[in-house]
């Protein structure tokens, strides 16, 4: 498919953006929905439709204070993503689930691979970003990333997603330095009796669940289920044969978990969840074999890949409306790839949050924390370690002041949280917020944070074959170069200061604006510095060996607006829509060597993102479900990505109380996009169109 750009005249402004292409293709995509409902003769309401706009602002989050606090209290940018939005979105996984998020740019790589970012810096390796679910984090230490393919579970039984964009250090700690994304599941008690999932499909080549909830006694409910799914391969265009090929990157696992909510009394409740995973996933490598005819070839493998995880968590509610939590956790992960080799990580956590009231108008929230991290590691094809193994040790401790300098209308946040790290030492996150409400229809808030992301056991330990560089490509010289970075124990924290602020308007309970506009500026942030530039004697023949360190020369800063929109036109229609724009620029520091980084991340995120979402309540239990997106485009390692439109739909029919038929088109413009380029190994393969049916049956 030809990109927009050939379709519509560019409209510069501010700076490089541009908005000519979204604008028009949204209005086409609204008149078409204005129109349709003209086609229908009766309307019927879903649970979506249920519950008015003031009525979702007043769900309640934890992501931003730890704490419950309604939508409209919240002193940050945050978005839920309910339970019948993941099912009226037709996806199939918790990272097409993230789409649904203003703000959040995700790509798919491949089959089964994803990025996921919040306000730039998009990367399979993306490391600003702390993601939770249930309050388990699911970063992955040894390479400062999350693996999205192994993070799953049955989406069903997930009661809401919500998304922080910004720094979230004060209460998550490093590492949350863009945002927090906190995978909230249902209790037990409210996901009794069966449900049956099965469906099939172009690229969902079978899939299905079964999950069954009961009650061991009126104060202990419980749940058990399994899932497994098969995603079929995709296809790349061959651009030596001129036709399209079955890519390597088909993606199976198997997983199930169960849950057990305890409430003794009205004061206490306990909680004990655990899951347990295993599936393989094909993928297409880049690797750089030293000889005179090739710099680099495509090599295809499996890669296996499991887990599992068991959470306890205790809450306790005091007598002047204060709580306490304790929560612990075991995680232990496994994958074996070819290029980057086999890690097996084991995390132990535990944390304990006590909030209480200091007078009429102080709300105290503090808590410490223990994590221990041990892992094995394999060197593979790329990376290789210094050290096969290692044990690191994070302590910490946050405290937060809520003052209420204007009760009902005016309060302030202060606190920070301050670690302990086997890397870099101590580090500090503080952060100032500020809330005002002056009455229910207007919100205005702005903060002022500090966040760190500390190093990784790559950055420290790792060596990293990036490339081999063929004779005069980049440098005037007859031999190829063999490109490396090598790990530093020297290699400090990141630091940002970012500068945030909000607003959230509702004229009336159908229809409402949340916007926010953010700052960021970065420092000591990752670099690769020049060590050493040698000719090697390789025996056939000769190459130089350019070898770089990881440093901390390189600065950056980002700013930009997110809004979303939300309007209950009429009972039995909901439009939601949302727009992101978003600056990134970098440079090195006086006295860097590396030329190369900031072209890297420049232009890694989209400079503009758009998504549409319309929602019908149709007669006889009929659900019709429209999901227009624009992504613009961008450049991966200086490989441009055209900007792409994606338009998904869902027709449901429910015949009968608990059972229902849906069927689901995705990525309906054209045949294939790309979303993504070659990253670090992993080959990029065209995101295509597809269908699937699903049967859903719950009694």
């Amino acid at each position: 498919m030809k990109s927009s750009n050939a379709l519509f005249e560019r409209l510069p402004i501010l700076g490089n953006c541009r908005l000519r292409p979204a604008v028009c293709l949204m209005l086409v995509f609204c008149c078409w929905v204005v129109l349709l409902p003209g086609c229908c003769w009766a309307f019927s309401s879903s649970e979506l439709m249920d519950l008015s706009l003031e009525e979702l602002m007043e769900v309640e989050v934890t992501s931003v204070g730890r704490k419950l606090q309604k939508v409209s209290e919240t002193p940050a940018a945050v978005f839920v993503i309910h339970q019948e939005d993941i099912r009226r979105s037709g996806v199939t996984s918790i990272p097409e689930a993230l789409r649904l998020a203003p703000g959040l740019n995700v790509v798919r790589i491949d089959g089964s691979t994803w990025a996921v970012a919040s306000r730039g810096f998009t990367g399979r390796y993306l490391n600003k970003m702390q993601v939770l679910i249930d309050g388990r984090s699911v970063y992955s230490p040894p390479f400062s990333n999350v693996h999205w393919d192994m993070q799953d579970t049955l989406l069903e039984d997930i009661e809401r997603i919500e998304v922080v964009r910004g720094p979230g250090g004060t209460l998550w700690g490093a590492n949350a330095v863009n945002g927090v994304v906190n995978i909230i599941t249902k209790k037990a008690r409210d996901t009794q009796g069966v449900l049956i999932t099965t469906g099939y499909g172009t690229e969902e080549q079978g899939f299905a669940a079964l999950r069954y909830g009961g009650k061991l006694s009126d104060r202990t409910d419980y749940r058990a289920f399994v899932k497994y799914f098969n995603r079929g391969r995709q296809h790349e265009r061959d651009f030596v044969y001129a036709k399209d090929v079955e890519a390597h990157d088909d993606w199976k696992a198997f997983r199930g978990g169960f849950r057990i909510d305890v409430s003794p009394s009205g004061r206490d409740d306990f909680t004990l969840q655990g899951e347990a995973y295993s599936g393989s996933e094909g993928q297409q490598d880049l690797v750089y074999p030293l000889s005179a005819d090739y710099f680099s070839t495509r090599v295809t493998s499996d890669t296996p890949f499991a887990g599992g995880f068991l959470l306890a968590r205790w809450q306790h509610l005091l007598a002047d409306g204060g709580d306490m939590a304790l929560q612990t956790y075991y995680d232990r992960s496994y994958r074996d790839e070819q290029v980057l080799g086999k890690a097996v990580w084991d995390v132990f956590d535990v944390d304990f949050q006590h909030r209480f009231f200091f007078g009429e108008r102080q709300e105290v929230l503090w808590g410490l924390g223990y994590r221990l991290t041990r892992d094995e590691l394999e060197d593979g094809e790329l990376v290789s370690f210094d050290d096969d193994s290692a044990s690191d040790r994070l302590f910490s401790l946050f405290l937060q002041d809520e003052i209420s300098l204007v009760p009902d209308k005016l309060r302030l946040l202060i606190g920070s949280k301050f670690e302990r790290n086997d890397y870099t030492g101590f580090e500090y996150q503080p952060n100032v917020r500020l809330i005002w409400t002056p009455n229910q229809r207007h919100t205005l808030w702005g903060a002022v944070s500090r966040a760190v992301r500390t190093p990784s056991r790559m950055e420290d330990a790792g060596n990293i074959f990036y490339a081999v560089v063929p004779p005069n490509f980049f440098l005037p010289t007859p031999f190829p170069t063999k490109v490396v970075v090598k790990g530093s124990d020297e290699f400090e924290a990141e630091k940002s200061l970012s500068y945030e602020l909000g607003y959230r308007f509702m004229p009336h309970s159908g229809f409402s604006v949340d916007a926010a506009l953010f700052y960021s500026r970065y420092r000591d942030h990752r670099s690769a510095e020049s060590e050493s530039f040698a000719l090697v004697d390789g025996g056939a023949f000769d190459y130089i060996e350019a070898v770089s360190v990881e440093g901390n020369k390189l600065r950056a800063e980002t700013y930009g607006l997110e809004v979303a929109v939300d309007w209950r036109v009429q009972n039995w229609w909901r439009l939601q829509g949302h727009y992101s724009l978003l600056k990134l620029d970098t440079w090195p520091e006086d006295g860097s060597t590396d030329v190369y980084s900031s072209l890297v991340f420049d232009n890694s995120s989209p400079q503009q993102q758009a998504s549409l979402r319309s929602s019908f309540d149709l007669a006889r239990g009929w659900d019709f479900d429209l999901w227009l997106r624009y992504v613009d485009r961008s450049s991966v390692y200086i490989t441009e990505i055209d900007e792409y439109f994606g338009l998904d739909m869902r027709l449901a029919w429910r015949p009968s109380p608990g059972l229902e038929l849906s069927l689901v088109g995705q990525n309906l413009l054209d045949a294939s996009h790309v979303e993504f380029q070659t990253e670090f190994g992993r080959s990029a393969t065209g995101v295509p169109r597809g269908f699937y049916g699903q049967i859903k049956c719950q009694f």
